[in-house]
């Protein structure tokens, strides 16, 4: 079994540890929060008997832990999961793992020197139905483009509207609609598509400096993939990939539930076969996570690991580029 360490206490934390413990190969063994009564309150919830604690430097050096999963405001991620993997242990990071390239490639390097794993948890390349998608698209000389939609209104705005700044919305932590929502969109294009040639994003900032919304454009050498995503409103519409003999209409791409194609030429209508999907959306990440950790010894897995990872790296430089064309600069920038 593996023995699972978490760091944050909010809801996903929550769902996450849910979906592990359901997989029934990890099993929680440590709970880290900035209060002990929060740490012991969360644990509760879980298992009879934990570690928990408000130390840090406890937590990440303890031997009841073997991976810690950090669910932590953005901007502590990096900090974090420097002193974990320090003290040699694996992280399963939240997305946006972190906020810029200098920081992702710093967790990289220091993880493979100390032999052991980093995983950002974009859960939705870890579902059975994204990867059918990607199977089923053509070669990419077919692609005429793409439509990525993900906007769902957040009960955190209705703070910022009150004169507040919630974590998820403030600069000083990372936050934004590009970190929050778009980098599912950002995930799926780099995933099918690869890395864009050029990017450009059109940012409504809020009054906290950072993105309550947005439509960025990622070129590639033959066809745009369009993201709209945002916290300050709801968005019912489709996405879509858009092919040389019709569209592959999705419910969306962050958690893929029914694909429709509409053939063109044929004028018909073909459903893919998809999955029912787990009833904790956690839960196919974290049987990945733990088909690594529990085989580092298969080169299949290692393989498997190192794509993981080049993926991430390549969706943080475009979160990354797309920042820098809206102008929304994180403190965590100015350590680069």
């Amino acid at each position: 079994m593996i023995k699972l360490g978490v760091i944050g206490t909010n809801w996903i934390s929550h769902q996450f540890v849910d979906g592990a413990l359901s997989t029934k190969k990890y099993q929680l063994t440590g709970v880290y929060s900035r209060k002990q009564a929060t740490a012991q309150d969360f644990a509760k919830e879980h298992v009879d008997t934990c570690f928990t604690t408000d130390d840090l430097q406890a937590f990440v050096s303890s031997a009841e832990v073997d991976v810690l999963y950090i669910a932590s405001p953005n901007r502590l991620h990096f900090e974090q999961a420097k002193a974990a993997i320090v003290n040699g242990k694996s992280v399963i990071v939240e997305k946006p793992a972190f906020s810029n390239p200098a920081e992702m490639e710093e967790i990289i390097q220091l993880a493979n020197q100390k032999k052991v794993f980093f995983f950002e948890a974009a859960r939705n390349i870890h579902e059975k139905n994204f990867q059918k998608v990607l199977a089923e698209l053509p070669p990419k000389n077919q692609v005429k483009g793409a439509a990525f939609t993900y906007m769902k209104y957040s009960s955190r705005y209705d703070e910022v509207l009150q004169g507040k700044e919630p974590n998820i919305f403030s600069l000083a932590f990372s936050g934004g609609s590009l970190m929050d929502l778009g980098v599912y969109l950002v995930y799926a294009a780099v995933a099918w598509f690869g890395s864009p040639k050029t990017v450009d994003y059109f940012a409504q900032k809020i009054v906290t400096g950072v993105d309550g919304s947005g439509f960025a454009i990622l070129r590639y050498e033959a066809f745009d993939v369009l993201l709209h995503h945002g916290k300050t409103g709801d968005s019912f519409a489709k996405s879509e990939i858009y092919l040389a003999e019709g569209t592959l209409e999705l419910d969306g791409v962050n958690a893929i539930q029914e694909a429709v194609f509409y053939n063109r030429k044929t004028k018909e209508t073909s459903f893919l076969e998809l999955e029912k999907g787990h009833a904790n959306p956690l839960y196919e990440e974290a049987v990945d996570f733990a088909q690594v950790l529990m085989h580092s010894d298969e080169q299949k897995w290692l393989d498997t690991y190192e794509s993981w990872v080049e993926l991430a790296r390549e969706v943080n430089l475009v979160l990354y580029e797309l920042r820098k064309k809206a102008g929304i600069v994180f403190p965590a920038d100015k350590k680069e």
